[in-house]
């Protein structure tokens, strides 16, 4: 039998533009991320805002088995049984995270033939969502630890600030460190206890998969509270006055990205957040798109 990518490897797949064409989408309304990936800009689907919503199939808790069937291949599954019987389906699924796909769990885009193509770009940088979103949350911190360096003017106690650093590798070694440490304290910092967790553990990653829209996602990130005062008061986003350049990080990460099962059919994949943390699954944007395009 046929590994998970020789599978892949061997499939007949569309152009994404055709793709996009099956949704009733032209070439003008997608931005290309090579032959077979695109994102469409949140912009577009507003033109489909007043479209009557097909109906939703919501697969959840399952476990997967030894071979590896769980939720994403029963979704992709089901998406190429229900386009054998000609129904205009649209999946939606959650991003891979880096960490687990080069852990015990692997990868998250399907398995045998129940898979979304190219299985190699998805499961690695993909169109660098995961990227955008961990340089969002490392901003905000540095931003955060230069309050405390400059003159603290928001009176912020190092001991209480309760965001954390992001990357998206299963850095175990990091989860506990101390920061700013060194003789000069311009160059070095106020040293504080500080801790990483994985980018899809990231509040930042939780608020973008549940934003229906950027005015959403910026109201949103200012209400984040990242630390707390010396006299016990929240200190937010807002506070510290740097949502827009967060903004303009995830200003690509915002729009869902469209890819295909072996077999066509069309698939949104976009939004991460771990289900241990957050909601565990893709972005409202995805799925709402995906109501507004199938049937």
């Amino acid at each position: 039998m046929m590994t998970d990518i020789e599978i892949a490897e061997s499939a007949t797949v569309k152009p994404i533009k055709e793709v996009a064409a099956s949704l009733g989408l032209s070439e003008d309304d997608i931005s290309f991320y090579g032959k077979h990936i695109a994102k469409i800009p949140v912009a577009t689907l507003e033109k489909y805002k007043d479209r009557e919503n097909g109906k939703l199939v919501m697969v959840t808790a399952i476990t997967p088995t030894p071979a590896g069937e769980g939720k994403t291949v029963t979704s992709i599954g089901l998406i190429q049984g229900l386009g054998h019987l000609g129904k205009n389906v649209v999946g939606a699924l959650r991003e891979p995270s880096i960490g687990p796909t080069f852990g015990i769990k692997g990868g998250a885009t399907g398995g045998g033939y129940s898979q979304v193509y190219p299985m190699w770009d998805i499961d690695l940088h993909f169109t660098g969502d995961i990227h955008a979103v961990t340089a969002a949350h490392n901003l905000l911190s540095a931003i955060l630890d230069n309050e405390l360096v400059r003159d603290n003017a928001l009176n912020i106690d190092p001991n209480r600030i309760v965001l954390k650093k992001a990357m998206d590798i299963n850095a175990r070694e990091l989860r506990n460190v101390v920061t700013g440490l060194g003789r000069d304290r311009i160059l070095g910092g106020v040293p504080h206890e500080a801790s990483f967790l994985i980018t899809s553990a990231s509040e930042i990653s939780a608020i973008l998969a549940l934003s229906e829209d950027r005015d959403d996602l910026r109201a949103r990130l200012e209400r984040m509270v990242v630390a707390y005062t010396y006299d016990n008061k929240p200190v937010t986003v807002a506070d510290l006055k740097c949502v827009g350049a967060m903004m303009v990080l995830l200003k690509d990460a915002v729009n869902p990205n469209l890819v295909q099962t072996l077999e066509g059919q069309p698939v949104f994949v976009h939004g991460f957040p771990f289900a241990n943390i957050a909601h565990g699954t893709n972005s409202i944007i995805a799925t709402k798109a995906a109501l507004k395009l199938g049937d």
